[in-house]
């Protein structure tokens, strides 16, 4: 699949006006498919459902040429998440290593093998996080509390036309909770190992035309258990783990105001202020210290054009703010590196039945970037590069997805993006997608789509003081495709499985790379190519039983330079979750499994050395449990790693082994 350069811009947006025009006269006939009910309620249709979906209030909808898998607040409790990691960790698809106990953040998350800055987080539809700075990944998943979301859908294909070319890897939307009825305050305390303390309080009411919600969670952990000799952050006098606490303090509140039977606004916020050690794994023994301060703010105008709803207008306009300031102890050698990474976006989007067989969904964004960095260092060889940066692109884009119902069980979707963007000139990205519904039990899928993401302004212009990192103003964007191909089985209507293989190949990948014995420099590595099997199977047994397995394998393979032939560094081969869960009249009672195949392992290599060696494969079983000790009022209770193995997660970073958690939550 061919990416457009700026060379062929001009020629791109006419192609893209083109297409947008026949799409809008109705000259081509895509469709979305429309599906059966969720398979999370099974008495609302006879027919089974082919995707792993979860419904709510009506929402616009993906095509179905790539699955779309969502958790509810519901699975979330039973689970136990402590945040957006621990969920994320239990989809399909995704190895988390820089969540949990005594996580650093430099281990990273992974989706289908891509890194987090190849897929993108979303709050209510709009960007948290962005990719300007990159380092920190500017969305720490521990960060975002779950107790304010109503939902997390996981999606791919389409999905990277929708929200944008950096997205390849796939876009996570998280959705915070709406309340309608009586006022209601929900409290929860809840104490556990190493110095645990978690306290959550929300206050939620509203009417048929205004409701409201507003929530404080406010969180701590030392993180100061036993790790085995030669573990990062090792205290050499006691062993144990040292500067890996967390303080998380975060604010969040929702309003949405029903104007008339047409319009709905919604505006919502969120607050984050997190103070942290960090656990280096290249390193023997560092105190280093994160402060991440965050805040974003969204506003939506969501219209009904249509009396049938045929024509759905959504339009957003919202800023995001993270701050990090990353520090060393003070003294002769100090160093400090500050990152204020803002965005501001506006956005339309426009879901429009044009027809009963074609539905097109289209729209336009705008996003300005900012980014002041600065370094400040007292180490001698390092106060030369001592700067103040203050850089921003502004990235412009028009988009249109079509789907064509060809007939009853046939649908295709077809997909354009041409962004402009000030850094790296404009670039036009494709998609297309199939869904063939052989019987009513059995689907075929596939997708694929072209993808660019660009280097993030940190990467380009700023002197990472802390790590001894290089900026490279001459970094390439990172460009290729990725595809899909699937299977969804309804084996009943409470019964459903989907097997899907991915792959993607991507050039110019942006790492690190040691290019002499003192410096290190970010660079285009070369070419990766990723190919995978991903299985997703959920079981409704019985109205109190429910059960449901993932299975993801990922040969993420390095195709050039010095590590040609090895799987990417921290991207485990195979992983794998299996739930069981029981619920009825307040009692709860979830067994979750999860294995790791390993990792290889990452270091901060000399110029031409490389790492071969692997973390070993580990399984961990935790339990969960609710007790009702009133109509209002529970005991929640959870054991994590049943066996009490201590392993190594990733990179000498390892589990405490057994862990306990005890609380109480209220509402009245």
């Amino acid at each position: 699949m061919k990416i457009l350069n700026s060379r062929s811009s001009r020629i791109a947006s006419e192609l893209l006006t083109v297409v947008l025009l026949i799409l809008g006269n109705n000259l081509i006939l895509f469709s979305r498919y429309t599906h059966a009910a969720p398979i999370d309620n099974p008495n609302n249709s006879a027919e089974p459902e082919l995707t792993i979906d979860v419904t709510g209030e009506r929402r616009i909808e993906l095509p179905k040429s790539t699955p779309v898998y969502t958790i509810d607040r519901q699975q979330i409790e039973r689970q136990g998440a402590k945040n957006v990691a621990d969920t994320l960790n239990n989809l399909p698809g995704f190895a988390i290593n820089n969540a949990g106990y005594g996580a650093d953040i430099h281990t990273g998350t992974y989706y289908r093998g891509a890194s987090i800055n190849q897929f993108i987080i979303l709050l209510n539809g709009r960007p948290i996080g962005n990719n300007i700075n990159t380092y920190h990944g500017a969305t720490d998943l521990n960060s975002i509390p779950v107790d304010a979301i109503e939902r997390i859908e996981l999606s791919s294909g389409a999905s990277n036309i929708l929200y944008g070319s950096e997205t390849f890897g796939g876009v996570v939307n998280i959705i915070t909770k709406t309340y309608q009825g009586t006022p209601q305050t929900n409290i929860s305390a809840e104490l556990g190992s190493y110095g645990r303390q978690d306290y959550r309080a929300s206050y939620t009411g509203g009417s048929d035309r205004l409701n409201y919600r507003i929530g404080v969670e406010k969180y701590r952990i030392d993180n100061n258990y036993r790790v085995p000799v030669g573990a990062a952050n090792r205290d050499p006098v006691t062993g144990n783990l040292t500067n890996a606490d967390t303080d998380l303090t975060s604010y969040s509140g929702k309003i949405s105001a029903t104007i008339d039977d047409r319009n709905r606004l919604d505006f919502d916020a969120i607050k984050i202020t997190s103070r942290r050690g960090l656990v280096y794994f290249g390193f023997p023994f560092q105190r280093d210290r994160l402060n991440h301060d965050a805040l974003n703010v969204g506003l939506n105008w969501r219209s009904q054009l249509s009396s049938d709803r045929s024509s759905i207008l959504n339009t957003t306009l919202s800023f995001n703010q993270d701050y990090f300031d990353t520090f060393g102890p003070s003294g002769a050698n100090s160093r400090r590196g500050t990152l204020d990474s803002q965005d501001v976006t506006g956005r339309i989007d426009h879901n429009w039945k044009t027809s009963a067989t074609n539905t097109l969904r289209w729209g336009g964004e705008i996003q300005n970037r900012q980014l002041n960095g600065t370094t400040i260092s007292t180490v001698p060889n390092r106060i030369a590069f001592n700067e103040t940066e203050n850089r921003n692109v502004v990235n412009t884009a028009l988009f249109a997805v079509n789907t064509w119902k060809v007939n009853e069980r046939t649908a295709i979707d077809i997909g354009l993006r041409q962004n402009f963007n000030t850094q790296f000139g404009n670039y036009l990205n494709p998609s297309l997608g199939s869904r063939w519904e052989i019987t009513p039990n059995l689907a075929l899928r596939a997708s694929v789509a072209g993808a660019q993401r660009n280097p993030g302004l940190d990467q380009l212009y700023l002197y990472d003081t802390v790590h001894g990192w290089f900026p490279n103003p001459n970094l390439k964007p990172e460009t290729g495709a990725t595809w899909t191909a699937g299977v969804d089985l309804a084996f009943s209507p409470t019964s459903t499985a989907t097997i899907t293989y991915f792959g993607s190949n991507l050039n110019d990948r942006i790492a690190t790379q040691a290019i002499s014995p003192t410096v290190t420099q970010w660079t285009n590595i070369g070419q990766v190519s990723t190919n995978g099997l991903e299985i997703g199977f959920k079981q409704q047994i019985t109205p109190q039983w429910s059960a449901f397995a993932n299975y993801t394998y990922t040969d993420a393979k390095i195709q050039s330079g010095i590590e040609r032939g090895l799987q990417l560094s921290l991207v485990p081969y195979s992983v794998a979750q299996l739930g069981v869960g029981y619920a009825n009249r307040g009692w709860e009672v979830n067994l979750l499994a999860n294995y790791n195949a390993g990792t290889r392992r990452a270091f901060f290599n000399n110029p031409g050395q490389i790492s071969t060696n692997f973390v070993s494969s580990f399984f961990n079983l935790d339990l969960s449990a609710r007790i009702p000790v009133g109509e209002n009022v529970g005991v929640n209770l959870y054991v994590e790693n049943l066996a009490d193995v201590q392993y190594e997660k990733v990179n000498r970073i390892y589990s405490p082994g057994r862990t306990y958690r005890v609380g109480v939550a209220a509402n009245f």
